[in-house]
């Protein structure tokens, strides 16, 4: 891919892109934030099994 075939498609991106409304900023930053705290319970939750002594292997 050539530079200038490369900025043609930016500019085409640039063109097209909007500055979303501040409900879809707030749920987009919600749908982040459940995800965020779900992976951190999960892994939590193993380092939790692995501390306890006998339970594991």
């Amino acid at each position: 891919m050539s530079i200038k075939s490369f900025l043609k498609s930016c500019s085409r991106v640039l063109k097209v892109a909007t500055k979303p409304s501040s409900e879809e900023f707030f749920q987009t930053a919600k749908i982040t934030a459940i995800g965020i705290l779900l992976i951190g319970a999960i892994g939590f939750s193993i380092f939790l099994l692995f501390q306890l002594p006998g339970l594991v292997w």
